[in-house]
């Protein structure tokens, strides 16, 4: 059951505060507390390139607990060598030491420009006012924090019940551009108050990740400083969990993270269109993942969504160059249901014009039916407009 006017997890604290990282004077450090020690597993950026934090954060969260995790906008620091990973365990023993924890127990997260050294005189200044303003009700605040060239914030939540004992589940994400996971800049922590071991939570997390964060593109760019964890306290108090319990929360979890990879598609740099790639009939499974893939991140495919043209042509091309099974003569495709390929000819130019009023719709679904085997998958992304490249063009200016 989700409450969308609910934003707090038992357990769990959380603030932001204006430090000074970003120009515009918004909110750009925030904290999140558990008052208890709590299970934790986490995912991170597959990019050789790995910023400090990341670094830092996938070393301490190794034991399996944590307390705590302070985020920064305006910085990613990465590619900043020595130094950066200085800042970054800096950052963590001054939040700590803050906090009255071990530095063990926090972790850190970053996200803004790369090559620039974090100032850590101005997160050691914000520090006090920081953790003095942690409450149960500063989560939307995290959210907003978060955001760069995000243009909202982006939550998510879930109750369910575990052993007759009632939980919670709180998503909070952020990224728009720079947005093709597979563990853009995408950050995502979430919080459960359910009691559960880390030998449970580690493999439901981890597929949960793998159908919700991992089945996204916006412009097909994997960042330095990708990032999600999850936090359990143990507070909801259930004993072991059945196995009708695993699937409820497997199911909540799933839920939140896909909602909110939704929201990151829905939100890619200047989209005015989200995309659903639905691939069937892939020779195997691999297949059916490379397939959409392709399709999601073509620039040609994007932009003609874009234009609002059933240009199912450079569909095809796509799919050519996959280096998928495939029979040219075999393909089908869909422009949100209506036929535009079959046998990888045109239908008729009457079903491209039906499509091309279906394209003007903000949600839109391609489908492709290989007719090579029984393996599915899907992919959501979005269109590619001119305020992607403003956006980013101008995106240190």
């Amino acid at each position: 059951m989700k409450k969308d006017n609910n934003y707090s997890v038992p357990g769990f604290l959380a603030s932001a505060v204006s430090a000074g990282l970003n120009k515009t004077g918004t909110l750009d450090l925030c904290l999140i507390f558990s008052q208890k020690k709590a299970v934790a597993a986490g995912v991170f950026t597959t990019n050789k390139v790995k910023a400090a934090p990341v670094l830092l954060s996938q070393e301490r969260i190794k034991k399996g607990f944590l307390r705590a995790v302070i985020a920064n906008t305006g910085y990613a620091n990465a590619c900043t060598g020595t130094q950066g990973l200085h800042d970054s365990i800096q950052t963590a023993d001054m939040a700590s030491k803050e906090l009255g924890i071990s530095p063990e127990e926090t972790v850190v997260a970053s996200t803004g420009v790369i090559g620039a050294y974090l100032p850590c005189n101005l997160i050691e200044k914000a520090l006090p006012n920081l953790v003095k303003n942690l409450s149960s009700n500063g989560f939307k605040s995290v959210a907003k924090a978060l955001m760069t060239t995000d243009s909202f914030p982006k939550m998510s939540y879930f109750e369910g019940r575990a052993q007759g004992n009632p939980f919670h589940l709180l998503g909070i994400a952020k990224g728009a551009g720079m947005i093709m996971p597979d563990m853009a800049t995408m950050l995502s922590f979430l919080l459960t108050d359910i009691n559960i071991d880390f030998q449970t939570l580690w493999p439901i997390f981890r597929s949960a990740v793998e159908c919700t964060f991992n089945r996204i593109t916006v412009d097909g760019e994997t960042s330095t400083n990708d990032m999600v964890l999850i936090m359990a306290n143990g507070i909801a108090g259930n004993r072991r969990l059945t196995k009708p319990d695993i699937k409820e929360f497997e199911r909540g979890l799933t839920d939140v993270m896909g909602e909110l990879a939704y929201m990151i598609a829905k939100d890619g740099e200047g989209a005015t269109k989200t995309v659903i790639i639905d691939v069937k009939g892939a020779a195997s499974k691999d297949d059916a993942n490379t397939a959409a893939r392709v399709v999601g991140n073509s620039n040609l495919v994007k932009t003609t969504i874009f234009g609002q043209d059933p240009n199912w042509g450079r569909i095809m091309a796509a799919l050519g160059r996959a280096g998928i099974k495939m029979e040219e003569n075999k393909v089908q495709i869909w422009i949100d249901g209506i036929k535009v390929v079959d046998g990888g000819l045109m239908t008729s130019e009457k079903e491209e014009r039906k499509a091309a009023e279906r394209m003007k719709k903000e949600q839109i679904t391609i489908t492709i039916h290989l007719n090579q085997g029984r393996w599915k998958d899907r992919i959501i992304t979005c269109d590619l407009t001119y305020d992607y490249i403003r956006i980013n063009a101008g995106y240190r200016t």
